[in-house]
């Protein structure tokens, strides 16, 4: 199921182990702009390629933009978490594609992240404790087939696989949270 171009749980594409991107084609240029478009559009802070139905390992990320003149989200082809802290830190996460909820999710606080950008240069990202560092694991987790409700416990999970089909019953849509 989609709603405003964005695939929603518990559609079977987000359980899916994502393939490398092997060549920066014009096709993925084009996705990545729409990525963008739908990411904005949907008020995300992250957005992975499964979300929007296509099984690769792309992710766009963009944090701390308050307009469409300050969104300029980084484009990240195959990312990779290199380093992470084993220390955990909860934070509330929510999530375009499980809209109407937000899930306590214990992650590393700190890790260190090398994709390629649409140039085909590597680049390196590190982030600890803040929202960067919680969105480039929420968003790399989507690319092998890992939502946040995998990050819970069982009894958390059906908790909230409850809470977020009474909020689709509300008319909860991508960018809604609790």
């Amino acid at each position: 199921m989609e709603m405003n171009g964005i695939v929603l749980s518990p559609d079977p594409r987000l359980r899916q182990e994502c393939e490398p991107i092997k060549e920066i084609t014009p096709k993925i240029e084009e996705l990545v702009e729409r990525m963008k478009d739908q990411m904005f559009e949907n008020s995300g802070c992250g957005l992975a390629a499964p979300q929007v139905g296509e099984l690769i390992q792309l992710v766009i990320v963009d944090v701390d933009y308050s307009s469409r003149e300050d969104y300029d989200p980084y484009v990240l082809i195959n990312p990779v978490i290199v380093e992470q802290s084993e220390t955990k830190r909860p934070s509330s996460e929510g999530c375009l594609s499980i809209p109407g909820i937000n899930c306590e999710i214990s992650r590393p606080d700190h890790v260190v992240v090398e994709a390629y950008d649409l140039d085909a240069n590597l680049m390196r990202y590190e982030a600890s404790g803040d929202l960067m560092c919680v969105c480039l694991q929420h968003e790399i987790d989507h690319l092998h087939g890992i939502t946040m409700f995998e990050r819970l416990d069982p009894q958390q999970r059906v908790h909230a696989m409850r809470e977020y089909q009474d909020a689709l019953a509300r008319g909860a849509k991508p960018g809604d949270t609790e």
